[in-house]
């Protein structure tokens, strides 16, 4: 089964007073385009995340996002409760040696000090955590594949309404190709007949008939195309990572098509290629989401 470049896939891991968030979605792209955005506390592990995702998704324009929340309350930044009490002593120190009124409101005075509202321990990134992180990331990319395969299922069936709706066209073909040619000879023979004292070769006529039919037929377009769709399905089978085979084959088969219209001289045939354009125009935009 082919599967789509499209896809979404969102897991959350909880680890003590975190909850870990690891983010993915993608488009259709002709290479891997990896935009990653990861908690500073995961950066080190970057390269490792990108090889996770090169690996299972192959190509698309990829972003990820890898996050932390944590209880409320749990990440609130600490009071250095020794350097308020010693900016206290020294600022009542500094009003009394001064003549200075003290402040009137000592707690708004105190935190707006330097250092007193400040963090600076250092978080490290554990094995424990990192596991619990990557399972989330695994996680994400894993329902992202689920969608991707769920998007290529509704493709594949797409792909095959389109390609019998051009056999089918194909076939309607052949009465019209049939009948033409008694059409062309006729028309031929009566515009000579029209104009007064023209006597001509009726066997250098048949030649030439002949000559100018061939150039019109379309035996092997047909053939052809027909080839080139009983290869699409073939393709379509082989699963994914068939996407550019298959817009190749599109085009392939674009050309047939094109060929098959500017060889046919009747309203009717002409009438059949455009819906057959029709059909093909809308393999040609959908392939570009298939891996």
């Amino acid at each position: 089964m082919i599967q789509s470049m499209t896809g979404y896939g969102k897991v959350v891991v909880a680890f003590k007073d975190k909850k870990i968030s690891a983010e993915i979605k993608s488009l259709n792209s002709k290479q891997l385009d990896l935009q990653t955005r990861i908690a500073p506390l995961y950066r080190e592990k970057e390269m490792e995340i990108r090889q996770m995702i090169a690996a299972s998704l192959e190509r698309g324009k990829v972003d990820f996002s890898l996050w932390i929340e944590k209880e409320a309350g749990v990440d609130a930044t600490p009071v250095n409760a020794a350097l308020v009490e010693n900016y206290y002593h020294q600022l009542k120190d500094v009003a009394t040696k001064v003549g200075i009124p003290e402040p009137e409101d000592w707690m708004y005075t105190l935190t707006r000090m330097p250092d007193v509202l400040s963090k600076t321990e250092q978080e490290e990134l554990t094995d424990e955590e990192w596991d619990a992180a990557r399972k989330a990331v695994e996680g994400a990319i894993a329902a992202l594949v689920d969608f991707r395969k769920q998007e290529g299922a509704a493709l594949e069936k797409k792909f095959a309404e389109k390609i019998d709706n051009i056999e089918r066209l194909l076939a309607e073909i052949e009465p019209f190709e049939k009948s033409r040619v008694e059409k062309i000879r006729q028309r031929i023979v009566d515009g000579l007949q029209q104009i007064p004292g023209v006597d001509y070769d009726k066997n250098r006529l048949e030649q030439e008939l002949i000559y100018y039919i061939e150039k019109l037929d379309i035996s092997e377009e047909k053939q052809r195309l027909t080839n080139h769709l009983k290869y699409f399905r073939e393709t379509m089978r082989d699963g994914h990572g068939q996407g550019k085979k298959l817009g190749f084959i599109a085009q392939e088969m674009g050309r047939e098509i094109n060929t098959t219209g500017s060889k046919s001289n009747q309203a009717e045939m002409q009438n059949i290629v455009v819906q057959m354009k029709d059909e093909l125009e809308q393999i040609k935009e959908q392939v570009l989401n298939a891996l």
